[in-house]
């Protein structure tokens, strides 16, 4: 394994005190592991908070800041963030509007979210969650019940957020949150395993002319391995996917998300191929992301999200957002 860390068991802390050093925007609390919008809590706003295991940057942290989340929770690399850390960050978020826990859905983090939120009720912090669950590519997994959670968050972060940071009360900013859920699909492609520093190898084996149709961002196992083949047909596997599920047509947002380890070049490869697929299904790629989002480490391969836009939504998506992954409009 040959990996730019210093020890396996520091990957976590000494990630966190980069990212604090590299963005003066946020506040990173080393002691307990949540990065912060630096103006948090913001007096009348709702809070967002997310979390979820690390190894997924730039997932949660990297979408702390204006417009999207006032905090983030990183766990150990896939483990889910512990219930006190999500109270102290709801906590730590909350400006008397109440705060909006974003949950993907994966039995440890919507177990510890679900015990947080009691926890903070008990405290008097009203608390909403909204429950991320795009993946069609199985219903249940090895990590969860019903469908894995993965790109569709990005989506749910940034338009809820959007939303929190107008002003609107809790209520309408979860509503906001579960109509992009709802309206979001997702499917991935894994052409190599990732591989988990404390443990030092391959999280699954994958041959060389082998492809993994429907991962998760575990590296958990999908609904069928095929032979490797050119973009354009495992672009197309994962948007029939997507199509069989919730048939796409008029503008709709897509994001071809690389795993942590695809060139740039090869996921606009893809790209071209989605966008030739949605306007064959009369859909039009109205607005789009190309790029590492929601990674699985080093796994080389992509995923696709694909969500049925409204003009409100469109609006949300396009408002101001200054984070160190996305950065627009402001």
């Amino acid at each position: 394994m040959k990996k730019l860390i210093n020890d396996p068991g520091d990957v976590v802390t000494e990630a966190l005190a980069g990212m604090a050093l590299a963005h003066p925007d946020l506040r990173v609390d080393a002691a307990n592991r949540i990065v912060y919008r630096r103006a948090a809590p913001v007096r009348g706003k709702v809070g967002l908070v997310s979390g979820g295991g690390s190894g997924h940057e730039p997932l949660h942290g990297g979408f702390v800041g204006h417009g999207m989340l006032d905090a983030a929770c990183p766990g150990e690399v896939f483990t889910s963030p512990v219930p006190d850390q999500v109270v102290e960050a709801t906590k730590g978020v909350d400006g008397g509007a109440g705060v909006l826990h974003i949950v993907k859905n994966y039995t440890g983090d919507v177990l510890n979210f679900q015990m947080a939120a009691e926890l903070c009720a008990e405290e008097g912090v009203r608390v909403a969650s909204v429950l991320v669950d795009d993946d069609v590519a199985v219903t249940d997994s090895l990590h969860t019940a019903g469908r894995r959670g993965t790109g569709a968050t990005v989506f749910a972060e940034k338009i809820a957020g959007a939303l929190a940071e107008a002003g609107a009360p809790l209520a309408e900013v979860a509503k906001a949150g579960e109509e992009v859920v709802a309206r979001s699909r997702s499917f991935g492609v894994a052409l190599t395993p990732c591989t988990v520093p404390a443990a030092g190898r391959p999280t699954f084996e994958l041959g060389p002319g082998e492809v993994e149709l429907g991962i998760g961002i575990h590296g958990e196992p999908g609904r069928a391995r095929a032979a490797a083949a050119p973009a354009r047909e495992l672009a197309r596997v994962a948007m029939n996917a997507v199509h069989a599920d919730m048939p796409l047509s008029g503008d709709v947002l897509v994001m071809v998300n690389g795993m942590g380890g695809t060139p740039l070049a090869e996921l606009y490869i893809v790209f071209a191929e989605v966008a030739a697929f949605l306007r064959e299904k009369g859909a039009t790629p109205a607005r789009s992301l190309v790029g590492d989002y929601v990674t699985s480490l080093d796994m080389q391969g992509f995923s696709v999200t694909v969500c049925r836009l409204t003009g409100d939504l469109t609006a949300l998506w396009d408002a101001p957002v200054a984070t160190p992954a996305l950065r627009w409009g402001r």
